[in-house]
């Protein structure tokens, strides 16, 4: 059960959901207006810890780190770049590659400036040339990094974006339902729409450009997997449903150096759409059901839509407060990849969700972190499942008995 020669073992963290008082970004603004948001406050202080949190991955035995540059900290106002900011991000870059850790960096985790926003965000006129330039002012910083992801899960961006233009309509606004927490209602979020998605992919593409014309860098974007599957007869829905949510994405990503795979569960899909979830104890804190098998399915269906471009595995978790089942869901799930490693999927690395227990968009009970962390005095307390991890990291293979 070893893994490629090289293979890089890492966790992965957002700027929102760790650094704390993000307070020029848009979705800052969003927990103060939006109904049924916990607010994400000083999160975990990571923008000050991040070097204890780099520590405690690399003395675990891990290899990599993704974490990501925030924009609206970097950009508060149009054209006007902080230096110091992007000092700070440079400051983060060079403690990971002084603890052994590749960083694997993101550019854009879901959040963006206020001031983007309020100019009409990925739908105004200005959008890709803004994140064009944004791009540009953080390549100068990214000298050793070799992997970098332009955006996020933009799939599920373009759902966000979605569901932000309906809160803003009195007559529509409803309560915030987190596109990460289910409980049974993932259906009925919408689809994302395919035009935004079109102009994701055109971002992301300028973006690409840049980081390839200014540095030595990897890079792709990673993708929201659904790993859905079909029931007989529903196969045509399946198709159509896949593209919507993912194909689209995954095809922009075809002539990059690698996509990122980002799966936690399956759902069925039926002649009438996608199956909710039933309750059942067995389901995770965030509502989906206990699929470890969803990340086999998932890289292997990357590789075929995207034509074999290499497959960094950017997210792969679960939600639950028992660390041992942390541990047998990782465990599991890594079988399952390895399988389709056999199989001739290439796949270059993987990277558990979450480093931290960390603030959930909208929410902070779904605990994901392979380190708890005190929410009051910031202590970080590894668990279990971050030894484990970092002995498979060390023996680069999984043991027989972790199937």
């Amino acid at each position: 059960m070893r893994f490629p020669e090289g293979f890089l073992w890492g966790a992965a963290t957002s700027p929102h959901q760790v650094e704390g008082n993000n307070v020029n970004s848009d979705f800052w603004a969003r927990e103060r207006t939006s109904q049924g948001m916990e607010r994400s406050g000083d999160a975990c202080d990571s923008y000050h810890r991040f070097g204890e949190d780099m520590r405690l991955l690399a003395e675990a035995g891990l290899n990599a780190y993704r974490f990501g540059v925030e924009w609206a900290r970097v950009e508060p106002e149009p054209g006007e770049v902080s230096r110091a900011e992007l000092a700070h991000y440079r400051r983060m870059i060079d403690t990971a590659l002084g603890h052994g850790l590749a960083p694997v960096v993101t550019l854009h985790h879901f959040t963006s400036p206020r001031w983007f926003v309020e100019e009409g965000g990925w739908l105004g006129e200005r959008a890709v040339d803004r994140f064009r330039a944004y791009v540009e002012a953080v390549s100068g910083i990214l000298d050793g990094v070799e992997w970098v992801c332009t955006m996020n899960e933009p799939n599920m961006l373009a759902l966000m974006t979605s569901m932000a233009r309906l809160a803003q309509d009195p007559e529509a606004r409803k309560k915030w339902q987190s596109p990460t927490v289910d409980g049974g209602a993932r259906p009925a979020l919408p689809d994302p729409d395919p035009e935004l998605g079109k102009l994701l992919i055109e971002a992301h593409h300028a973006a690409r450009d840049v980081v390839r014309r200014r540095t030595g860098a990897r890079v792709g974007w990673t993708i929201a997997n659904q790993a859905l599957v079909a029931r007989p007869g529903a196969e045509e829905r399946l198709r159509e449903l896949s593209h919507v949510r993912e194909d689209l994405y995954l095809e922009g990503a075809r002539d990059d150096d690698f996509v990122g795979v980002q799966s936690y569960s399956s759902q069925w899909v039926n002649a009438d759409g996608i199956e909710p979830h039933p309750p059942h104890p067995g389901n995770t804190l965030v509502g989906t059901a206990y699929r470890p098998d969803s990340l086999g399915i998932a890289v292997r269906h990357t590789h075929e839509v995207t034509g074999g471009v290499p497959i960094l595995v950017t997210e792969n978790g679960i939600a639950t407060a028992d660390d041992s089942r942390r541990v047998a869901y990782t465990a599991e799930a890594l079988g399952h990849l390895a399988d389709a490693i056999s199989d001739g999927v290439d796949v270059r690395g993987y990277v558990h969700w979450s480093a931290l227990d960390n603030y959930e968009w909208g929410h902070w009970a779904p605990t994901f972190g392979l380190i708890a962390v005190d929410r009051e005095t910031f202590e970080r307390t590894p668990k279990p499942s971050l030894g484990w991890l970092g002995e498979v990291a060390k023996s680069n293979a999984l043991p027989r008995e972790g199937r």
